[in-house]
């Protein structure tokens, strides 16, 4: 998928880019709390959240190091959800910035994409960077609507009916309830797949999959959920990585019923605080979540490949970043 790494020069340094190997992952995890912490001004960013072994581990082919002198110096992931694809963090040491490591890294990460046939493509990054915005650019990327990372404290939540969590499954039931997910996210956005994060969420333990159940056959709704420390929530947080209901009439009740369903398990779990991303396309998501109490920490504008809209529409009611 990468090609032998060709070097370059970086400064004074060669660069070089190959695979992010199971070793290398604590330098990486080290480089990328102090990239954000130096460009956000933040001691520690992330505090117990993971992105960097949560992603190897769901993906190592798709996870790329640079390297001076034989020193891992940054790292970036690709992410593959069917027809959509997404990359990130992209991270390099504060003290080599500007030096076109960045440009390295992105070069194996478009190799994905290309392999794997995303149709759409998109990232997530900082609105009043334009460095971020010129680098990405290069690449095919255009900024569109923000995207509003939010919050709520978890104040209960009753039963919800018709919700099944996919890791109390039986393994037999499994692929069939991943066939219903396929073809509930198929409905959203035509080849959009959540089957690798379901999957890695049940594998490594970082929290579980709402099934939403209605009357019919077919899913009313799914979320993918991130719970606690070295997930992608955080000490006492319950993140939905990602959640959607079926389209179409009576897609706002879904919704509304799906985030019912996600602080239910929040209070479940005994975490206090409830985290998702709507991006702004999505207005009447965004509004009903603001309704129930949701308030924006972080804001970031999501980039995309081609400059089209993909599922974040009115009609959509989604929720998901790409950070």
């Amino acid at each position: 998928m990468i090609p032998p790494a060709a070097e370059r020069r970086s400064g004074a340094a060669p660069v070089s880019v190959r695979p992010l190997g199971e070793a290398d992952l604590d330098r990486a995890d080290e480089i990328c709390g102090l990239a954000f912490g130096t460009f956000l001004g933040a001691p520690d960013p992330f505090g117990t959240v993971d992105y960097v072994r949560t992603r190897w581990a769901a993906a190592p082919q798709a996870a790329f190091a640079a390297t001076v002198e034989g020193e891992v110096v940054g790292s970036n992931f690709a992410t593959g959800w069917g027809s959509v694809g997404f990359f990130g963090p992209l991270t390099v040491r504060p003290d080599l910035w500007d030096q076109g490591i960045g440009r390295r890294l992105m070069e194996p990460v478009m190799d994905c994409f290309d392999a794997w046939g995303n149709r759409h493509l998109g990232l997530f990054t900082f609105a009043h960077s334009p460095k971020h915005l010129e680098l990405y650019r290069r690449y095919g990327f255009w900024p569109r609507f923000l995207t509003a990372i939010m919050k709520k404290q978890v104040t209960g939540g009753a039963a919800v009916p018709g919700r099944v969590l996919y890791g109390e499954l039986p393994a037999a039931g499994r692929p069939d309830a991943l066939s219903l997910c396929r073809a509930l996210t198929g409905a959203v956005y035509e080849g959009l797949s959540l089957e690798r994060e379901i999957v890695a969420a049940h594998a490594q333990g970082l929290g579980d999959t709402i099934l939403l159940h209605g009357a019919g056959s077919e899913l009313d709704g799914l979320a993918v959920c991130h719970c606690g420390a070295g997930s992608e929530a955080g000490t006492d947080v319950c993140f939905v990585k990602f959640g959607a209901v079926r389209p179409g009439p009576d897609a706002a009740d879904r919704f509304e019923r799906l985030l019912d369903a996600c602080e239910r398990l929040a209070a479940e779990r005994g975490l206090g605080q409830l985290d998702a991303g709507v991006n702004l396309g999505r207005p009447d998501a965004y509004r009903r979540m603001a309704d129930r109490g949701f308030r924006t920490w972080l804001q970031g504008v999501t980039m995309h490949r081609p400059n089209e809209p993909g599922y974040s529409h009115p009609g959509a009611y989604v929720i998901d970043d790409w950070r």
